[in-house]
């Protein structure tokens, strides 16, 4: 893992990581290749000097309509309510991108705790799709903010609307990993759009 010193190294890396993972899963292997790994060093080193860039969430709002409508995180399709990402307490958009389909248990559970610690703290870690997502979401904050480039120990951490302390910069094996979660459990078939610049 390379040193990781700025909120843009930090996004690059677990972005990165993802776009490898899901070249994995698409491809049905078990282990990494080096392939991936090629993937996974070109994105992080694209991201992090500004001549690659994460797709528009316009992929994941299509994502939205044609997976089946189920929680995001669970995969339950009964009692269906909407949850922010980024929850509004913390300042979390109302638009909606920031908005996906969650069941009312995980919805409450969830409440306004970050994504990645509420995974976390059920032993779990959330789908490639939705984790993609909230990325950009995180990463457009920062932007916005004008924090990306500026070094941890410079940006009051404890203002953020994520948890930058718990932010996935270490995967789970690839077998662990879903790209999308379904009461039928497991991925989504070919409808998945591929990561890339």
């Amino acid at each position: 893992m390379p040193e990781i010193a700025t909120l843009r190294e930090q996004i690059a890396w677990a972005y990165a990581n993802l776009a490898q993972a899901h070249a994995a899963k698409e491809a049905g292997v078990e282990r990494y290749k080096p392939v991936h790994y090629a993937i996974r060093n070109r994105l992080f080193s694209g991201l992090t000097a500004g001549t690659l860039s994460m797709r528009t969430l316009c992929d994941d709002e299509r994502l939205k309509m044609t997976l089946p409508q189920c929680c995001v995180y669970c995969g339950s399709k009964r009692f269906l309510s909407l949850d922010h990402l980024i929850p509004k307490k913390k300042n979390g958009s109302e638009s909606s991108d920031n908005i996906v389909w969650a069941c009312r248990s995980c919805n409450s559970s969830k409440s306004d705790k970050d994504l990645i610690e509420w995974f976390g703290s059920r032993g779990d870690f959330p789908s490639i799709f939705i984790l993609r997502r909230y990325l950009k979401l995180i990463f457009a904050i920062c932007e916005e903010r004008n924090i990306l480039d500026i070094p941890f120990e410079s940006i009051d951490i404890s203002s953020l609307p994520f948890s930058a302390s718990s932010f996935p910069l270490k995967f789970p094996r690839l077998r662990d990993l879903v790209l999308w979660v379904s009461d039928e459990g497991g991925g989504c078939g070919s409808i998945e759009p591929r990561f890339g610049d």
